[in-house]
């Protein structure tokens, strides 16, 4: 009995013994954190499990090689893809037509497909010119980009439909022949949208919203704001210009407007390359507000019942522009064809598909300069990010699959788009496969860290398996490392890949890690549709963009020079 008893009471108190190790322990990790603020003490737990997840992680640190520098300036002609790599959406049906560069709000499909379906009427038609059955081609393809293919002299088409006058005054800024044969082809209006319940808010604090009383409260960081790239974008150009002049008063370019801009554009959470990745960011529900053109917030009754429309700038009545020496018959066809879309009919169907919608809106500022235009896009360069740092990491997937034209492309576009990184900030680069590699630990992007990312890039390999989010991860440890020496510093990852991860951990490993430290994850994928990691660039509004090897170079070039 007494034996029996004995053995109760030793494992009863092995039981207590290790209830209080397991106590304790837990004791110690739960309170390490007491007396922090909250936000600290969720970032200390995130690098502990940082820590953690990046050690069972197989990693090498890559010796550095130096590559040559190319300090010619970046020509966006040389990186622009075949034009045929966007669609023609009305052919021409007779010898004698005239090729247009449409804007994609009318030149597309559905409610986007006005002038496409206006222009296949147009040539079903049978229209007859000084004696030849005539017609057009329709080229879809978004204003900045048309803009760099005619201002580069790539491809210039017999005439452009941007969505507003700004990229017909830039062109002939820069000298093409250019000729304004339509103010309008059909109505709309870019405007700002914000939620209704802090649309509500500034109204009780400023009386009334327009764009002044936006960017105050965006200055003031009363509002979550996110816009699009004036390079790329007539609506974000806009907004651009808008802004500048609201606050410079009549010197758009002097140190008032500067300043201004300055106040508002550091508490701007997100920049998007287009209007289409904007309105898919703006799903999460994170922004407040975002620009947008009216014509796609009147064909969303998502955005209709949840948000208030602003309208700002010039208006958005999608001129017509004839390019370079026309022959006679060809600025003909391009007369009748105006002439033909703004008759009633085409009117009313333009007016079905959202167009012409406030009509009696008129911009509130002078005519635009066109000379101003060029600067206004470089000032937005040099101060969108408020004089802060950046500290970026390319993650590179060199898996199997990459072999070949993808990496090399992939090569092509890192060695192109480092040209507009700027000084200030700093880089770094990993590449995974099965295991992940650091070329480049992050460092100050000075001529020698220069001259060792070109030479990291240019010494890439492809093989092996797809471990992205194990990328992502060392990615996160290296940022976290470099904001020790640069607490000021924006954090940014770019994840370039070609398909779905197939070894290593999962987005649902490292997303809470992600939500922690708000680092925005930009990816690109390379002729994939990579949803794990368009779910990864949402969690922190960020860009997701799908590419192929005929346009990726351009597209990671605007991306860069949006984010960097």
């Amino acid at each position: 009995m007494a034996g029996r008893s004995g053995g109760r009471t030793a494992v009863l108190l092995g039981a207590i013994t290790i209830f209080v190790f397991v106590a304790v322990y837990y004791g110690i990790a739960f309170t390490s954190d007491w007396g922090q603020p909250a936000g600290e003490a969720s970032t200390s737990n995130a690098d502990k499990r940082l820590d953690r997840l990046v050690r069972r992680i197989d990693v090498t640190i890559a010796e550095p090689v130096k590559g040559i520098v190319d300090l010619a300036p970046v020509q966006v002609g040389d990186s622009l893809p075949d034009i045929e790599k966007y669609p023609v959406t009305v052919q021409p049906s007779t010898g004698s037509y005239a090729e247009i560069f449409s804007s994609t709000e009318k030149g597309g499909e559905g409610v986007d497909g006005w002038l496409a379906e206006a222009a296949q009427a147009f040539n079903d038609a049978g229209i007859v010119l000084n004696g030849e059955l005539v017609s057009v081609k329709l080229r879809n393809i978004a204003s900045g980009t048309a803009a760099d293919y005619i201002r580069s002299g790539k491809y210039v088409p017999d005439a452009f439909t941007p969505s507003n006058e700004l990229w017909g005054a830039m062109i002939q800024e820069d000298g093409i022949p250019i000729e304004l044969l339509s103010e309008r082809l059909v109505g709309n209006v870019a405007g700002i949208v914000t939620k209704k319940a802090k649309h509500d808010e500034l109204v009780a604090k400023y009386g009334f919203v327009g764009v002044k009383t936006l960017t105050d409260a965006l200055a003031e960081n009363e509002l979550a704001m996110g816009y699009t790239d004036p390079f790329a974008s007539s609506t974000g150009l806009n907004f651009l210009v808008t802004s500048l002049e609201t606050y410079g008063g009549g010197d758009p370019l002097g140190e008032e407007a500067v300043q201004g801009f300055q106040r508002f554009q550091a508490n701007v959470p997100f920049i998007a390359s287009t209007t289409l990745q904007m309105r898919e960011a703006a799903k999460s529900g994170m922004l407040d507000a975002f620009v947008l053109e009216y014509q796609t917030y009147l064909n969303s009754p998502d955005l209709r019942s949840e948000y208030v429309f602003t309208p700002f700038g010039v208006r958005h009545d999608s001129p017509l522009y004839g390019l370079g020496d026309l022959t006679v018959q060809k600025r003909d066809i391009l007369l009748s064809f105006a002439e033909f879309v703004t008759r009633e009919r085409w009117q009313q169907e333009g007016t079905r598909k959202g167009f012409n919608g406030l009509e009696e809106y008129r911009p509130e500022s002078k005519p635009i300069d066109g000379s101003m235009l060029a600067p206004a896009q470089k000032l937005w360069k040099e101060k969108k990010n408020g004089g802060q740092e950046v500290a970026a990491v390319f993650v590179a997937d060199v898996s199997g699959s990459m072999d070949g034209e993808p990496l090399n492309r992939l090569k092509e576009s890192l060695l192109a788009g480092q040209k507009v990184l700027g000084r200030e900030n700093s880089i770094g680069l990993v590449s995974y496969s099965g295991e992940v590699r650091v070329e480049l630990p992050v460092g100050t992007y000075d001529t020698n860290q220069q001259s060792m990312f070109v030479g990291a890039v240019e010494s890439l390999r492809a093989g092996g398996e797809t471990a992205t989010f194990d990328g992502i991860a060392v990615a996160m440890k290296l940022l976290r490392e470099a904001l020790v020496a640069r607490p000021q510093a924006k954090p940014v990852i770019f994840v370039l890949s070609d398909g779905e991860t197939n070894t290593g951990h999962s987005l649902d490993d490292i997303r809470g890690l992600v939500e922690t430290y708000r680092i925005p994850i930009y990816t690109i994928g390379y002729n994939a549709n990579v949803e794990a990691l368009k779910s990864i660039s949402a969690i922190n509004e960020a860009v997701s963009m799908n590419a192929d090897t005929d346009d990726v170079v351009y597209k990671i070039g605007n991306l860069l020079n949006a984010q960097m």
